[in-house]
């Protein structure tokens, strides 16, 4: 596993990332779907650059509590100054698998686009079950990297790119095992939805352009595993030019949503 390092120049491109409109959609139905209330205690894992934790923060009021984990300093200091108006909020070192907080200490927790990165699931749902109160809401998005669909004139050259892609994760593909896993740690499992990052045509502002180039890049730092060389990566991002040009970009992924109760 050739993981991502989110030092300060990677933590700037996640929040852009995060910023663009489709991805704002994903996060107003994340916060829509964990259904924050006034005085509530969340806890927020993997909170990358602190939008979620920021929008937390506001609906739980005052009177509620957010706690923002994350593992990288970097992604710790952007969230720790977007969450810095809210005294009721605070940042944490921490890792999933080891969560140093009190048991039964939350009302809901909430963790987008983290496990997919840790091997020890069994363990972080553990820990996750301890530290939510009886009855507490869970809410979990991970992606599937197999509903990708990309177009490409070169369909065995993409899959080899995505392959190099899947890499950066422990498991690519724990959306389709997360339910079983879920219900052995002692959750109730309530509703699964998907949220698809659809791109029809090219738009630069979305997260299909803004995946491009981190997939590109991590292939060109990890593609000669996979026998990825320069040539074909530069082949890989040229077709995609004339893709957009014609008119013939197409992008979709499908992200999928578990809540569960305590």
């Amino acid at each position: 596993m050739a993981q991502l390092v989110f030092d300060d120049a990677a933590a700037k491109a996640v929040e852009r990332v995060y910023l663009l409109p489709d991805v704002v959609s994903q996060r107003m139905r994340t916060l829509e779907l964990l259904a924050p209330r006034p005085g509530e205690h969340v806890l927020d894992i993997g909170a990358g650059p602190g939008l979620l934790a920021h929008d937390l923060a506001m609906l739980v009021g005052e009177t509620g509590r957010v706690v923002a984990l994350d593992k990288a300093p970097a992604m710790l200091a952007m969230a720790a100054k977007r969450i810095a108006p809210f005294p009721h909020a605070r940042c944490l070192e921490g890792d999933a698998t080891n969560l140093e907080l009190p048991e039964a200490s939350f009302d809901a927790a909430v963790s987008t686009q983290v496990y997919e990165y840790v091997r020890d699931m069994p363990r972080a749902l553990a820990e996750l079950h301890r530290v939510l109160k009886p009855g507490g809401r869970a809410l979990i998005l991970d992606t599937d990297w197999r509903s990708c669909v990309w177009q490409a004139s070169d369909p065995k050259l993409m899959d080899r790119v995505l392959t190099c892609w899947d890499d950066h994760l422990a498991d690519p593909h724990l959306p389709a095992r997360l339910a079983p896993l879920l219900t052995r740690a002692g959750f109730t499992l309530r509703r699964v939805e998907v949220i698809p990052m659809l791109t029809p045509q090219w738009q630069p502002a979305s997260f299909a352009a803004g995946i491009t180039r981190m997939i590109y890049g991590f292939a060109r730092e990890n593609g000669a595993r996979h026998g990825l060389g320069a040539a074909e990566l530069d082949a890989f991002w040229e077709d995609q030019e004339r893709l957009i040009e014609r008119g013939e970009f197409f992008f979709s992924l499908n992200r999928y949503v578990f809540q569960a109760t305590r």
